[in-house]
């Protein structure tokens, strides 16, 4: 039998799209796919159901460097209320405790934050998407089940205060104490764990109400919403390829080097070439000209390897 061709046109680049919340990751990237019917599309990196934000999607090409943002830094905006725990973190769990915060002051929570920047270590909650003995951990979760988690090592590059309120509840005499934060950290960051964290230091608990994705790795521009791809999708496919980020654009800050005709040949197939002062290490940018041509590692030897390489458009 003759493989199966995958259906949809050969759109590459990158879309910076506004996940909504109350969707799966997957879920609008698969919106977003049929919207640009696009034969090949994924996503960077799952924001859970409640998050909203910057969630940028690969197409074509572009998914050869998605791994590259899957790696990246990221920057969130995020609310939680203290004095209340969930069994998952966010506002979707069940309340499994609550604490007297009206004590609490702003003074007191701006005096452990500075403790959390850094380098740190998290237990990943039992709500995530790891896996114990190839099971999902949040699927144990929901069936009661609590498992032994090892201590991951992640960096807090920045967290910076925003507010720190009393919000009255309707039809309820207790207010609702609400912390927001901006956080810049390394991947791996839970940030549910880390709201906890510095709750347990305020010797309270705490979970997510909103959380927000500002940024993925070099990207921090501005985002679009399905609603917005929607309209754009009416005015047809030229529309939608015009919001396309290019396929470097993941990797901007990594150096280039620029090839000459001759050596171009040689990378295209599959062969490292010397390019004169090219770095010593690490991953580069290639192009002929002005065209990228992909990916490339410094060998030992210091011939440029080519690595991930982008099939051009005829």
């Amino acid at each position: 039998m003759g493989r199966r061709k995958n259906k949809g046109r050969n759109v590459s680049g990158v879309l910076l799209l506004d996940k909504p919340k109350g969707s799966s990751s997957n879920h609008a990237l698969q919106k977003v796919k049929r919207l640009f019917g696009a034969a090949k599309a994924g996503h960077t990196g799952s924001l859970d159901p409640l998050a909203t934000g910057m969630l940028p999607v690969c197409f074509g090409e572009a998914t050869k460097i998605s791994a590259f943002l899957l790696e990246a830094d990221k920057t969130y905006r995020l609310k939680c209320q203290l004095g209340v725990s969930t069994a998952t973190g966010d506002a979707e769990g069940e309340v499994i405790d609550t604490q007297d915060v009206s004590s609490l002051t702003e003074a007191a929570v701006k005096a452990v934050l500075p403790e959390f920047i850094g380098k740190i270590e998290q237990i990943p909650p039992m709500y995530s998407a790891l896996k114990h003995n190839g099971e999902r951990l949040y699927k144990l979760a929901r069936q009661g089940i609590e498992v032994e988690r090892k201590a991951r090592c992640v960096t807090i590059y920045d967290i910076k205060f925003l507010s720190f309120v009393r919000e009255d509840q309707q039809q309820k005499d207790q207010q609702r104490t609400i912390l927001e934060l901006e956080v810049s950290c390394s991947k791996g960051t839970y940030v549910r764990t880390l709201a906890e964290d510095i709750a347990k230091k305020l010797n309270c608990g705490a979970h997510i109400t909103e959380l927000r994705r500002l940024s993925v790795g070099p990207y921090t521009g501005e985002m679009l919403t399905i609603e917005q791809l929607s309209t754009l999708a009416e005015q047809g496919e030229a529309a939608l390829d015009e919001c396309l980020q290019p396929i470097d654009s993941g990797v901007a800050h990594w150096p280039d080097v620029h090839l000459g005709s001759d050596a171009a040949f040689y990378v295209r197939q599959g062969q490292p070439v010397m390019v004169p002062h090219a770095p010593t290490q690490g991953w580069v940018r290639i192009y002929e000209q002005s065209q990228f041509l992909g990916l490339g590692e410094i060998q030992d030897d210091g011939l440029i390897a080519p690595r991930r390489m982008i099939k051009q458009c005829a």
